[in-house]
């Protein structure tokens, strides 16, 4: 199955790290597949939930690095993108995220992106890897 059509089935969709950065830094090796599952996003359907921890990750290296036009880059991406929505997070998220940490040695990024999914319904994983051709 090909990356739209298992996208076809999905209303709301996660957005972690990865397909952010892959699309932003033009990744080759996926970014067919994050065009495909943007492209899928700006039309709504599936409309994409994301985070301040997806923010903060994807910032780390151009703020390293010094490089403005890419930190505008991903915060126009993830905060101003029509069918986005940027979660907050709240105190309820912030409880549910510490009980995640100690109850599964999670580290404080993935519990509080643990506790944001947990706010959407409905919600399929894809993993990128899946729908990559072998032959490559």
């Amino acid at each position: 199955m090909s990356i739209d059509e298992s996208i076809q089935s999905i209303t709301r969709l996660f957005l972690d790290t990865a397909p952010v950065i892959y699309l932003v830094e033009q990744n080759t090796q996926y970014l067919v597949l994050v065009r495909a599952v943007f492209q899928c996003i700006r039309e709504g359907s599936p409309i994409a939930v994301t985070s301040p921890v997806t923010l903060a990750e994807c910032l780390v290296h151009p703020y390293t690095r010094g490089d403005m036009q890419l930190q505008q880059n991903f915060i126009q991406l993830i905060t101003n993108t029509k069918n986005i929505d940027f979660l907050s997070i709240n105190q309820n998220i912030a409880l549910q995220a510490a009980e995640l940490r100690a109850r599964y040695n999670l580290s404080l990024t993935d519990a509080f992106q643990v506790a944001m999914l947990k706010r959407v319904t409905e919600l399929q994983i894809l993993v990128l890897n899946d729908f990559l051709d072998p032959a490559e």
